[in-house]
């Protein structure tokens, strides 16, 4: 049985991967600040903590590892003005998503054979911004940068790619202009990117790769009205 780790396990996008997997047939464990899906293998894990990953690793106690998803990470890009941006909340969002990422992979890169594959969860927001975002924006941008750079020097053995997720719901709170502003009709699913993860974890001839995973919103020309 194929075994992987999820960060982040316990939300929206991560319960849907934990899912999925499972589904699949993969052993899972959910490294996550709260208890992730009842059927994953749960870890508490600050996974911006080398401390805090390090223990993890050692309760989880696997020999092996096929798959890592770095999907762990602060979910509120907008920090306010960069003017007022703190050092230690600047700090605390990139340890969530870009720390995190390294802490996790070089903690898991000498359990993984050859075939293994890490995947990044990255955003659409690495390629656009919206204000106040600086911290969130870096930390995505810098992620897309880490997954090539990984991929060559973790190759042939280990694969590495990204998914840049859009707008993901749970279908809350989502108006029907909303889903029309996407050119596939509708907002983005939990189970969207988990086929997009699915997909890279089997796909042996790829790496270094970014799949975006947006409806098309980010190939939609948008004026104002």
């Amino acid at each position: 049985m194929k075994k992987a780790i999820v960060t982040g396990g316990a939300g929206l996008i991560g319960t849907g991967l934990c899912v999925a997997l499972l589904e699949a047939g993969w052993k899972v464990a959910s490294f996550d600040l709260k208890p992730g899906h009842e059927d994953a293998r749960s870890i508490i894990c600050d996974v911006g903590d080398e401390t805090s990953v390090a223990a993890a690793f050692d309760e989880l106690g696997w020999d092996r590892l096929d798959l890592l998803v770095n999907n762990a990470g602060i979910a509120s890009p907008d920090r306010g003005p960069m003017a007022e941006l703190s050092l230690a909340d600047w700090r605390k969002v990139t340890d969530s998503h870009l720390t995190g990422a390294f802490l996790m992979s070089r903690a898991a890169i000498p359990l993984m054979r050859d075939g293994a594959g890490i995947v990044h969860m990255v955003s659409t927001r690495a390629f656009m911004s919206e204000p106040n975002t600086e911290a969130y924006v870096a930390s995505k941008g810098a992620l897309v940068a880490l997954t090539h750079a990984m991929a060559i020097s973790l190759g042939p053995k280990i694969r590495v790619n990204a998914v840049a997720p859009g707008w993901i719901s749970d279908g809350e709170d989502v108006s029907e202009a909303d889903q029309a502003q996407h050119p596939v009709g509708r907002v983005g699913r939990p189970d969207d990117i988990a086929g997009a993860v699915l997909y890279l974890a089997e796909a042996g001839f790829v790496t270094g790769q970014v799949l975006t995973v947006d409806g098309g919103m980010t190939r939609k020309m948008i004026y104002a009205e």
